[in-house]
């Protein structure tokens, strides 16, 4: 299954902001939207979900398998969420929901799309947690958010996103609250499920040194325009536009001061 932004416009009161993004995600491809805070990455993925905030208006095209989704009954958007189209958040703390536990959480995220008992649930929603490498998965599963690590409730939100096994997941800069050493830890989780599930992905992010660690492609934005896309080889390697060109400047410095803190 593949995505197709074609001509995406995002307004509010009349102002743009977003402005006729247009890029692809095919089959089992991982592709990133690269932009600075502001640029409309987030918004649209967000419009892409179905998810925009009251006010907020979208036109254009986006396609699913085929299908038109941009503007879609949210009832059959709903259906879409989390069995087709998976989403993690930046935040796990208002992604996750604090007054369940992670094991309900996750195990409602599976009966939404699948008729199975709560006793089969649970015993999924375990499955899942430790498919995400969290640690004692029986027992973790009985814990509220706020009695896990800041690592532990983004990979149980991710657990969460995938548990109805979506073609496509969108990965909102999901690092970008952690530490260096838990963000590579995430990282490589997300990289790791993508390729054994041969699902595709869109990682969203400001850093293009994250960036190369999780796709091979690149669509880079800049105040709601896209200013340059292609391989990630090549935006590494040759970058066109000065908003690329700066970006690199700005992972270089990343990786640089890395090196020197190792």
């Amino acid at each position: 299954m593949s995505l197709q932004v074609t001509d995406l416009r995002i307004e509010i009161d009349g102002r743009v902001l977003v402005h006729g993004v247009s890029f692809a995600v095919p089959d089992g491809a991982r592709v990133g939207l690269i932009g600075e805070s502001g640029s409309g990455k987030s918004l649209t993925a967000l419009a892409i979900m179905g998810l925009l905030p009251d006010g907020v208006t979208a036109t254009g095209s986006v396609l699913w398998n085929g299908e038109e989704i941009l503007g879609l009954p949210d009832r059959r958007m709903a259906r879409l969420r989390g069995d087709e189209i998976g989403m993690v958040f930046q935040e796990p703390r208002t992604a996750l929901n604090p007054i369940r536990t992670i094991g309900r959480q996750i195990a409602e995220a599976i009966r939404i799309h699948e008729r199975i008992d709560r006793r089969t649930a649970r015993a999924r929603a375990v499955e899942e947690a430790a498919r995400v490498a969290l640690p004692d998965p029986a027992r973790i599963v009985d814990r509220y958010p706020h009695q896990l690590s800041g690592g532990q409730r983004q990979r149980a939100a991710i657990a969460v996103a995938l548990a109805a096994r979506p073609r496509l997941l969108i990965a909102d800069e999901p690092t970008t609250a952690l530490d260096v050493t838990v963000q590579a830890g995430v990282l490589r989780l997300l990289l790791s499920l993508v390729e054994s599930a041969g699902m595709s992905l869109l990682f969203i992010t400001h850093d293009l040194a994250v960036l190369a660690q999780v796709a091979t492609y690149g669509v880079v934005l800049a105040e709601g325009h896209v200013v340059e896309q292609g391989p990630l080889a090549s935006l590494l390697s040759a970058p066109q536009s000065p908003v690329a060109r700066g970006l690199l400047r700005d992972a270089t410095a990343t990786l640089w001061r890395g090196e020197e803190d190792a």
